[in-house]
């Protein structure tokens, strides 16, 4: 379980602090006593970051994290404790428009972090977040694990995958021997959660359709996704963190999954069909046929993640669901994003 107790005054570096997962993983660790520093892009208008109103809590630098002499200078000055690499190109159909600058920031971006950390002084435990997409799919009724073949048939997936091999060799190239670096990755299935506007996600989409009164249109609805709050996945990289920090066993310097349980892997259609219990709306199917390749089924097997760090999910798929349109509806009835973000936290805590 996450130990608020282990967070207090710990100096946290998360990279892609500004994004929808690092917005939620920054109000948490404040909430926890922790000190928080981030690295990212400048927060896009209307991003849940500038909702949030976190920044005077956070000493942060807006760069490129492709910027290898930035992230050095960055990490070096801080030294931090832990560190949660977020920052990517998180997109699947942005990765077929720019593939070149995925590749950079998913590859080059991560060896920039740990080219950095590999002249750090002290004790530090590293999380590389990837994805569940970095699995060669094979299209079967299997939930894959982390000993599975990578692969990834789009530039996003294959870029998170290159990402995974190149973690592991910096690892076993550099990290074998030093007990100080601690160095982990974390594969999350698809996270939603109050706060996410990007484009071309399947849940702001549909909050946006909601909001304006307008029929979502959906590419592909029979697509089996495991779905999960994104206060699951954090709890994930949070567990992990502690015991890398904790333990230089290298049982926990290896990949995890971080999924839902079984009955959570379900359709895009199942998926919308349900939001529309909490928030009324209409949907259709985009029957065209020029559509971005996406992989139909894709499942986790969190068994690992059980097993070694007693994690296991928390809400089910209808409660996930419903925390995730109750913040954006609570939010469009005047809500604060902060006091929204923070009840669900303490409400996840609780369960």
């Amino acid at each position: 379980m996450v130990n608020a107790a282990f967070w207090n005054n710990k100096k946290v570096l998360i990279t892609g602090h500004t994004g929808f997962k690092g917005s939620w993983l920054a109000t948490w660790l404040l909430n926890m006593g922790a000190e928080v520093v981030g690295y990212a892009l400048e927060p896009v208008e209307g991003s849940l970051y500038n909702e949030l109103n976190n920044q005077n809590k956070i000493k942060q630098v807006f760069d490129d994290i492709r910027n290898a002499k930035s992230v050095n200078s960055f990490i070096l000055e801080q030294e931090p404790d832990i560190i949660f690499h977020l920052a990517s190109q998180p997109l699947v159909i942005e990765g077929y428009h720019q593939p070149v600058y995925t590749w950079e920031t998913n590859v080059m971006g991560t060896i920039h972090v740990l080219e950095a950390v590999k002249q750090l002084k002290k004790k530090v435990a590293v999380v590389v977040v990837t994805t569940d997409k970095v699995y060669e799919n094979n299209k079967g009724n299997y939930a894959y694990e982390e000993t599975d073949k990578l692969g990834g048939y789009d530039p996003y997936s294959s870029s998170k995958a290159a990402t995974e091999i190149a973690v592991a060799s910096w690892r076993n190239s550099f990290c074998i021997n030093n007990t100080g670096i601690r160095l982990a990755t974390a594969r999350a299935g698809n996270v939603i959660g109050g706060g996410d506007w990007a484009v071309n996600r399947i849940v702001p989409d549909c909050v946006r359709s909601l909001k304006s009164q307008s029929t979502l249109v959906v590419r592909n609805p029979q697509s089996v996704r495991p779905w999960q709050h994104v206060l699951e996945s954090l709890s994930g990289y949070l567990v992990l963190a502690q015991q890398l920090y904790h333990s230089n066993n290298k049982i926990f310097q290896e990949p995890f999954n971080f999924g839902p349980s079984r009955d959570a892997t379900k359709t895009v259609g199942e998926l919308i069909e349900t939001i529309l219990k909490y928030w009324p709306g209409a949907w259709e199917v985009d029957h065209k046929n020029d559509h971005f390749h996406e992989a139909e089924l894709l499942q986790l097997n969190i068994n690992k993640a059980a097993n070694i760090l007693q994690w296991a999910p928390t809400w089910n798929f209808d409660q996930t669901v419903e925390k995730t349109i109750s913040w954006y509806f609570q939010q469009s009835k005047g809500e604060t994003a902060l006091s929204l973000t923070l009840s669900q936290i303490h409400s996840f805590i609780q369960k």
